[in-house]
């Protein structure tokens, strides 16, 4: 069920020079603020993203990256934003401004094949680095463009679009409505069937802001990652191996949903493979969208962040000791905590608690964010069709995606990259394999 953490594939890429692609109308010149929810540390950084497109004969002759650019700079007539650069106002909150400069473009073409890439598709991709190609200074916070794009075209007509966002802009939902329009522009159409908001403000703290959930996913934790030799390995979850993970709950419980038992999995399989103190608390943060959750709900455009951190949090040595169901029953209250008064209440503790505020950055700490019905594998650039895959290019060594694939026998599954120190993988794996087969001994601590 897991695929190797690389592929020996070598190719070379031909890059054009990067450019600015800028809106191709005058847009607004202005300044929009960032939430608190937008702007928290940990979503200051930059997110890579992949989608893979195979050839179509009728398409035979067209410059793929041509026509992407152009739409992409009429699609950035609607989400002028992105065009603007980031500046810190008072007390370092991160200000866009509107200016209409651009976003970074790179044209290339590689000489390589899709079918190389493997089959199925799956993170890590080799050479990445050559298919989103890290501009020098474009890295940074401010005053650089909020979006990276490369569109490589392949020796056998497909073609790649790579991606790489800033995310106190938009979560995953907004960057899958910004990438469907300028699908839509390819095809011909002049306004987004869902025009973009911005409305930042409907997410504003209440006056005065009044916490009223323990918000575990900003403990303050004295520790830092130290992790090192560092590998990647994607694992897929079909019907098989879930009908097997939930054999393992007890009767009540086997009606959890599909994140919950997998979720509750990778948690205690991690935490086992990483050997930490048996004292030591470890906590799982369940990424959630939450845009169902207002009433009346926010506008179908709204493209900020719209994510909160329900977490379950305990021991390693109850997590190692207790069965998986254990595990199960932490992630389900965590779940079950977020309604609209949770959101409302982080709101509330970023405003109190400002840039203080943040995710701490420990090895204890996991995050899963669930990409299972955002459609990325549906965003269609014209006639190409929808894409062969369409998700996260990597994971991280604290956050993992899960993402909808189909393994070599066609079943639909959910896959799921890791990334762990090499010794840690292996343990991971033998211990994710065990439980598949039945064979997990319990207390590893």
């Amino acid at each position: 069920m897991a695929t190797p953490s690389s592929i020996p594939l070598a190719f070379t890429v031909r890059r054009c020079k990067p450019e600015l692609v800028a809106p191709a109308k005058p847009t607004p010149h202005e300044q929009k603020l960032l939430l608190d929810i937008d702007d928290q540390e940990s979503l200051r950084l930059q997110v890579p993203w992949i989608q893979f497109y195979r050839y179509e004969p009728s398409m035979e002759g067209k410059d793929i990256a041509e026509v992407i650019k152009e739409a992409l700079a009429q699609t950035l007539v609607f989400y002028y934003p992105f065009a603007g650069r980031l500046k810190e106002g008072a007390h370092g909150k991160l200000i866009v401004y509107c200016n209409g400069e651009g976003v970074m473009f790179i044209k290339a073409d590689a000489d390589v094949t899709l079918e190389l890439f493997g089959e199925p598709l799956q993170p890590p991709f080799p050479c990445f680095e050559e298919l989103l190609f890290d501009v020098p200074g474009s890295q940074a916070m401010l005053n650089c463009p909020l979006l990276l794009v490369q569109v490589t075209q392949l020796k056998c007509g497909g073609f790649i679009f790579a991606l790489r966002f800033n995310h106190v802009m938009c979560d995953g939902t907004g960057l899958q409505q910004f990438m469907s329009a300028i699908g839509e522009m390819v095809r011909g159409v002049v306004t987004p069937s869902i025009p973009p908001v911005w409305e930042r403000h409907l997410l504003n703290a209440r006056d005065p802001p009044r916490v009223t959930f323990t918000h575990h996913e900003y403990d303050r934790v004295e520790a830092t990652v130290i992790m090192d030799n560092m590998v990647k390995c994607s694992f897929f979850f079909g019907p098989v191996e879930v009908s097997l993970l939930r054999s393992l709950l007890p009767l009540h419980l086997r009606h959890c949903t599909k994140f919950e038992l997998i979720t509750a999995c990778l948690w205690r399989c991690r935490t086992i493979a990483m050997n930490l103190d048996p004292d030591e608390q470890v906590r799982m943060l369940c990424i959630a969208n939450v845009r169902s959750k207002f009433n009346p709900p926010l506008p179908s455009g709204y493209y900020g962040n719209f994510l909160v951190s329900p977490t379950a949090i305990t021991t390693v040595r109850n997590l190692c000791h207790n069965p998986v169901g254990y595990a199960v029953e932490l992630i389900k209250k965590a779940i079950a905590k977020v309604t609209e008064e949770f959101i409302k209440s982080t709101a509330d503790l970023f405003a109190i608690r400002g840039k203080s505020l943040h995710v701490p950055a420990v090895i204890g700490s996991y995050g899963i964010s669930d990409l299972m019905h955002m459609g990325f594998e549906n965003v269609d650039f014209g006639r190409w069709g929808k894409a062969v895959f369409g998700g996260t290019a990597k994971a991280t060594g604290l956050v993992s995606f899960f993402i909808p694939t189909k393994n070599k026998e066609g079943q639909v599954g959910t896959l799921v990259p890791i990334c762990l120190p090499a010794s840690a993988m292996e343990r991971f794996s033998n211990e994710l394999d065990n439980m598949l087969k039945h064979q997990h001994i319990e207390g590893k601590k």
